[in-house]
């Protein structure tokens, strides 16, 4: 909980005044008993009306102060507790868009979001609660029996009584209930990943007519939720009732024996009222303890699901550049017997892959589906880095490069066109923040989607639904290609990122493609488009099986001729095929 709660320094000034004002309602309530006490015995018993005036009017003006400092204490404390929580979730955000991919794949996309938003609240709360509140209880407890030893100390020790077994059970309860609350994030998580995977596939769903098994399915999901969480609210409501049965026993026995003192002359009505009043004190603060422990377990284990991700720092990358700008301008890419694993696995997904391509050169990549080319890929911006072998862009090191200056000079296109909500211009500028309206419609006009922006009633200004939901296919592989010509990258990398484009718009692209200066690397399931490549790398469970020109491979490589016999005998079906008319 350090990490989590080191946030909250910014703030203590806020938290300081809040917990005076807090002391100061505090201190009126410990004091009022003995007021009651002197009116009862100096006032009433003494039939001096002066005196209950006197004493009755200071009980009313303390009143009156602890009520302005409460009001003036929640204002400091939602302050503090909101500012807190603001610069919570921002250091949590931040420290995920600096983790590397492979510390991004430790923590599922829905535990993230969990621990962004249910995590962070659980922890406000608790700042927030334990300024009004939950600070004052255990202080309110502790300040009765002092102020009850005051005040007589027989009495005092009947107090005692049962405060040896109230701190072992509340020790075992609240260490109990950490465990529980932390099982029950967990399955919020699972929750929160259900939801989440139902409404990215609610068209493959409705398509499949799966409704009612997704409706099972989240069913079970949440029922595991709602055991769970009803087993935590059992445990925590087992406390109040021992809590109070201990307290009342006390209670019983400073009555029982305070009357005896009474009548002996060893104590005085007053201040047998001032004990019991601290005692009932002492009980409506124990009636908070079943809540406090509640939010307190939660929070801790909130607080340290949290701090998995801030402290998960041993492969954050660092995205500043020192020095002068120095993009790779050239453009140059060799592999030089680079492997790789993915994280925690020890299946190879690349196995000594080795070539090169030089400035300005354009490489089709292909491969069955799984033959590691999107991971190949990956490995150019070092959004994961080779296992084993080494990876150059102009004969540097990838690992050497500022990852400013490398990826400011990469443009990737990936698999799946992701697209934000917001305007076309908005989703086309977000590769290049900088570049004008000018530099947006030409990078758009390259990727053959200006005149579909054109024919929009707003244009550039249309509103682009989630994820792209009010574009087609073909539209969101086009602006995502047209985001990155924005950047005018040295090196373009295209990760099938056509496969929704007709022949005739296809063509027309890398026609417009052919007069960047750009490095290219392209992976196509297609020949034709290799067959425009000036070299073609041919994956099989990632290896390479096959590298040269098309000419080369056609001549070297039977996998290759077999794709190309295969896709000629496709085209010509189609082509004679009267359903293709």
């Amino acid at each position: 909980m350090r990490t989590v709660f080191s946030h909250v320094l910014p703030y203590r000034w806020p938290i300081v005044i809040a917990i005076f004002l807090m002391l100061i309602e505090l201190s009126v309530e410990l004091i009022q008993p003995l007021f009651i006490a002197k009116i009862i015995d100096d006032g009433i018993v003494a039939h001096d009306l002066n005196v209950v005036l006197v004493w009755g009017g200071g009980m009313m003006a303390l009143a009156f102060s602890a009520f302005f400092s409460g009001i003036i204490n929640s204002y400091f404390a939602a302050h503090a507790a909101q500012s807190f929580a603001f610069d919570l979730r921002q250091a949590l955000f931040r420290q995920v868009q600096n983790f590397s991919m492979a510390t991004f794949l430790r923590f599922p996309a829905a535990g993230l979001i969990t621990r962004l938003t249910s995590d962070v609240t659980m922890a406000q709360n608790v700042l927030f609660m334990s300024l009004r509140i939950m600070l004052r209880a255990p202080l309110l407890v502790v300040g009765s029996i002092i102020m009850a030893f005051v005040v007589n100390v027989k009495l005092a020790f009947y107090l005692l009584i049962g405060a040896p077994i109230l701190l072992v059970f509340l020790v075992y309860m609240s260490r109990k209930g950490v465990r529980y609350f932390a099982r029950i994030q967990k399955r919020l998580d699972n929750v929160n990943r259900v939801i989440q995977e139902n409404l990215q596939a609610v068209r493959l769903i409705k398509a499949y007519l799966r409704g009612t098994y997704e409706a099972s399915r989240f069913a079970k999901i949440a029922d595991a939720l709602r055991s769970d969480t009803v087993r935590a609210m059992r445990l925590m409501e087992l406390i109040l009732p021992i809590l109070l049965l201990i307290m009342n026993g006390s209670l019983m026995a400073v009555l029982w024996f305070g009357a005896v003192e009474v009548e002996s002359g060893g104590a005085k009505v007053g201040e047998l009222v001032a004990v019991v009043n601290y005692a009932m004190r002492m009980t409506g603060a124990f009636s908070m303890f079943a809540f406090i422990i509640s939010a307190f377990s939660r929070a801790k284990a909130s607080s340290e699901r949290m701090e998995e991700v801030l402290l998960a720092n041993e492969d954050v990358e660092v995205y500043d550049s020192k020095g002068k700008f120095t993009a790779p301008f050239k453009g140059e890419i060799q592999f030089k017997n680079v492997s790789f694993c993915y994280p925690g696995k020890e299946e190879l997904v690349l196995d000594h892959i080795s070539f090169h391509v030089a400035s300005g050169e354009k490489l089709a990549i292909m491969g069955a589906t799984g033959s590691g080319k999107s991971t190949m890929l990956n490995l150019i911006p070092r959004i994961f880095k080779a296992s084993k072998g080494e990876v150059f862009i102009d004969g540097k090191n990838v690992n050497e490069w500022p990852l400013k200056d490398l990826r400011d000079t990469i443009g990737l296109v990936p698999q799946q066109s992701i697209l934000f909500t917001g305007s076309i211009f908005d989703n086309l500028s977000w590769g290049d923040s900088s570049a004008s309206e000018v530099e947006l419609e030409n990078a758009a006009k390259k990727a053959q989607i200006h005149e579909s922006i054109d024919l929009f009633p707003e244009k550039y200004e249309t509103r682009v639904g989630q994820r792209g939901v009010n574009l087609s296919g073909g539209q969101k592989q086009r602006l995502s290609i047209a985001r990155a010509l924005v950047r005018e990258p040295s090196i373009l990398i295209l990760d099938d990122s056509t496969s929704a484009l007709d022949v005739k718009t296809e063509t027309a692209l890398w026609d417009a493609l052919e007069k960047e200066h750009a490095t290219m690397l392209v992976v196509t399931q297609k020949v034709s488009t290799a067959q425009g490549a000036d070299k073609v790398l041919l994956l099989d469970e990632g290896r390479v099986v096959g590298y040269g020109s098309h000419k080369e491979l056609l001549e070297q490589s039977a996998l290759y001729r077999k794709i190309q016999q295969s896709q000629m005998q496709e085209k010509e079906v189609g082509l004679d095929d009267p359903s293709h008319s």
